[in-house]
């Protein structure tokens, strides 16, 4: 059985408050916004790059280096299939690295920057 949400009262105002332009535009043009940017760059290229030749790495190899690609390794398991897996597992681990990186050093500055916004625009909202 679903609940509904109640009605709005009477001349209530649903809907969010959002900030003017400027207010973005003074927030990008902010010292604190470069800094958040500077930090998901230096650290979101580099890795995007270096996966990126890892990745081309293994096609290379895939097409040009079929007899070290084809090395069996232990039984059945060739070099190959080694470096595939390998594939995944760096895709999974660049994902949790990430997602860590983003809560100690990203989501901080993102949310102090959020916090700011929204407090330059209560005086509005209040008066």
């Amino acid at each position: 059985m679903a609940t509904e949400a109640p009605p709005p009262r009477e001349g209530a105002d649903t809907a969010p408050v959002q900030p003017p332009t400027e207010a973005f535009l003074r927030t990008q043009e902010s010292e604190e916004f470069g800094e958040l940017r500077r930090t998901y760059r230096s650290f979101a290229f580099p890795l995007t790059v270096a996966f990126i030749a890892w990745y081309l790495l293994y096609v290379l190899l895939s097409n040009y280096a079929g007899g070290l690609m084809g090395t069996k390794v232990v039984g059945n398991i060739n070099v190959a299939l080694v470096l595939g897996i390998a594939q995944f597992v760096t895709t999974f681990l660049i994902a949790w690295f990430y997602a860590r990186h983003a809560a100690v050093k990203l989501d901080p500055k993102a949310e102090a920057i959020k916090t700011r916004m929204e407090n330059e625009l209560r005086p509005e909202a209040d008066a």
